[in-house]
């Protein structure tokens, strides 16, 4: 049974063998070097009938080496049915006609071929002679002649079609492939204008790397190289990431002197770059401006000429406006950067284009629903009392003052206000009611619920929102740029301080139920950190939590909490644990108004140096607030006029030097203004984050900012 399963399976081989050496194309593996065009131009046949043959392969960067490839010889494509293992063959086209060539001395399969283009396999087909015995002097051969590919063959191979990695950037993929980014958005008129998002696996249309066509299988760029002892064209090849023949052809002296020798002067190409791949992990990017030169580029990107012409070759061709640069990740310490795009400095002030008239609309609640001006005692109180009418009055207030201050450097504004009374049908009556049409941006509202409606009613016009006092949404929005920083990134802002400046200190957190993720942030920083005991989540076990003090070194006192009663109780206890032997320095990562109650001692937070991060810091006598103070009769502006100025004035100027906030943002980094700071990261379609904060410190019943850039 076993010897009639074996003839079965030998005949249908032999079989198998017949049919396919009768069919009418071949199989092709893929070696180093070889591309696309070059594969199609040996066998005579377009590069669209090789990759409609192989749908595996979707576009000629897919022809990777040890490829097996199904090549059609008579031209025509190899269809799934038609592949290997198939049945129905298409009958071979001939070529359009022949000349006949007579074998001369020390003549060649290969040098034939060379000389008219074919393969040897089309050689052979049409001299079969050649199957059985070798190539002789004296023989006349009958050589095909092919029709060329046509010029929309050649044109249809001139784009790719390209597959976004994860961690890809508009910048890094133009760099990937030699062009601006002005020049990819060209290519792909379907990318946002507003938002420089790519998801992965969007795919792109991109013109054909280098190298992907006959005209550029050359090397511009070259350098020398000294064989030295024991050196092999393997190991040369492999060193410079070209095939061994490929050093051949440039070095012919190679094979007229018997191979490699020792002290040979050969002309290579550069070493291709081989620091990993180009995404935003790896790299930063910079886009080259007009009139700049090297000099300046290395100055201002503290990069070396060596460094910055090793990572971008390409420049030994020249420096060009637009060109995409990458730069080393660790680089970015001292650069401003954005989405890993290097920001040059721009002074907005000094670049206002007074052309620009910006039509801004304000949208907050004021609640005039709820005031009765006839009543102005009951008025005032109001004011005072309840929190919306007092921030949006005092936000408005100094976004008064930004107008004034816009309007002495020339810019005119269009200003429309509304009153969304804090109430979401009020503020779908306005959107109805009112033309959005023009609008440069929207400032407010303040509450979820309002700013989400207006989000999205704004989404569709392509109008930013920016909410004044929010610092997330539970709804994604593209449009709104959020001028608070969220918890985490104030967290992040004090833990990376102190991990840069802790040296021996003794850790100890305390923390309420309610601080989980606070507690575990510090403790991933400081895993040797001592965690006190609170009793039923109000007090310290006392006992307990004065032995975890050291004498010996200094103590740093986390406390996380939003309860005024075991602020002031902690504070209080450190206060008094402080002598001569024992230093304590008291901390939070989560700043809120529970450190801000009348029953917190200021002496208490000034002896403990009480430190945390803030999204605004106190204003001195600057000229907003000597401006204040002269509109408003010598009233001193509280901390939401500080904001509303501070707001305001950020976006009068980044739509005075171009009046389209989305494209501005790509290009302008920190602004500092009064008491706030603004560093917007675009989130994709979650929207623009503030990533800008200070770090506070108490010190001599003071609260003065810590200068990061002085450690």
């Amino acid at each position: 049974m076993k010897k009639y399963i074996l003839q079965i399976s030998i005949v249908f081989f032999l079989l198998t063998s017949i049919q396919v050496s009768a069919q009418n194309y071949t199989t092709h593996a893929v070696k180093e070097g070889e591309t696309l065009q070059s594969i199609s131009s040996k066998y005579r046949v377009t590069p669209y009938t090789i990759l409609q043959s192989n749908k595996e392969i979707k576009t000629a960067s897919g022809i990777k080496p040890n490829t097996i490839l199904i090549i059609p010889l008579n031209g025509a494509v190899v269809t799934q049915q038609e592949k290997p293992q198939e049945k129905e063959i298409q009958e071979q086209k001939k070529p359009l006609s022949f000349s006949r060539h007579r074998v001369r001395k020390r003549e060649t399969l290969f040098g034939l071929t060379q000389r008219y283009k074919i393969t040897e396999e089309q050689l052979k087909r049409y001299n079969r002679q050649l199957y059985a015995e070798p190539l002789k002097k004296g023989m006349v051969l009958q050589i095909p002649k092919f029709p060329e590919p046509t010029e929309e063959d050649e044109r249809a191979l001139d784009f790719e079609t390209y597959t976004v990695l994860p961690k890809e950037t508009r910048w890094s993929i133009a760099h990937k492939y030699g062009i601006t980014v002005d020049s990819l958005v060209t290519l792909n008129p379907d990318l946002s204008k507003s938002s420089d998002y790519l998801a992965v696996g969007q795919e792109l249309q991109l013109p054909r790397p280098k190298g992907d066509s006959l005209e550029d299988q050359q090397v511009d760029l070259y350098t020398s190289f000294t064989v030295p002892a024991k050196q092999t064209l393997y190991s040369l090849g492999k060193e410079y990431g070209i095939p061994s023949d490929s050093i051949v052809k440039l070095n012919p002296e190679i094979m007229q002197l018997g191979g490699l020798k020792e002290g040979m002067v050969l002309r290579l190409p550069k070493k291709k770059d081989t620091s990993g791949e180009v995404n935003t992990e790896n790299f930063i990017f910079y886009e080259v401006k007009p009139k700049q030169n090297i000099f300046r580029l290395t100055q201002n990107l503290k990069i070396t000429r060596d460094e910055l012409f090793q990572l971008n070759p390409d420049l030994e061709n020249g420096l060009k406006a637009g060109m995409v640069l990458k730069l080393p990740k660790e680089k970015a310490e001292g650069l401003e950067v954005k989405n890993a795009l290097v920001l040059d400095k721009i002074n907005l002030i000094d670049s206002i284009n007074i052309e620009n008239r910006p039509k801004l609309v304000f949208m907050l609640p004021f609640r005039l629903d709820r005031v009765d001006f006839n009543d102005r005692k009951k008025t005032l109180s109001q004011i005072k009392t309840r929190r919306d009418i007092s921030l949006s009055t005092g936000f408005y207030s100094g976004a008064m003052v930004a107008l004034d201050s816009i309007k002495k450097m020339g810019v005119s504004v269009d200003v429309k206000t509304y009153d969304t009374e804090r109430n979401q049908d009020k503020v779908k009556e306005i959107l109805f009611r009112e033309n959005l049409y023009g609008v440069s941006a929207i400032i407010g509202p303040m509450t979820s619920s309002t700013l989400n409606e207006v989000a999205v009613q704004a989404a569709s016009k392509n109008i930013p929102v920016i909410a004044p006092i929010a610092s997330d949404s539970e709804l994604s929005h593209g449009n709104v740029y959020f001028s608070v920083p969220t918890d985490e990134v104030l967290r992040q802002k004090m833990l990376s301080y102190l991990k840069k400046i802790h040296t021996d200190q003794n850790v100890v957190i305390i923390a309420d139920s309610t601080h989980q993720v606070a507690h575990d942030s510090i403790l991933n920083k400081f895993p040797a950190a001592q965690i006190a005991k609170i009793i039923d989540n109000k007090s310290l076990h006392l006992d307990q939590f004065l032995i975890m003090l050291s004498e010996d070194k200094e103590n740093w006192v986390f406390v996380e909490t939003a309860q005024p009663n075991m602020v002031s109780s902690v504070s209080s206890i450190l206060n008094s644990a402080i002598s001569e032997e024992t230093r304590v320095q008291m901390f939070t990562t989560n700043f809120n108004n529970a450190f801000e109650n009348d029953a917190i001692s200021s002496t208490h937070l000034s002896n403990l140096k009480f430190t945390y991060p803030s999204f605004y810091r106190a204003t001195a006598n600057d000229s907003f607030t000597k401006a204040y103070r002269k509109r408003y009769k010598g009233l001193n502006p509280d901390r939401y006029a500080v904001r509303g100025f501070d707001v305001t004035l950020d976006v009068l100027l980044k739509l005075a030097h171009k009046n389209n906030l989305f494209e501005t943002s790509k290009i302008i980094g920190l602004t500092e203004y009064t008491g706030n700071s603004f560093n917007y990261f675009n989130n994709w379609s979650s929207g623009y984050y503030n990533t800008a904060c200070y770090l506070m410190e108490y010190d001599s019943l003071r609260i003065k900012e810590i200068k990061l850039n002085d450690l």
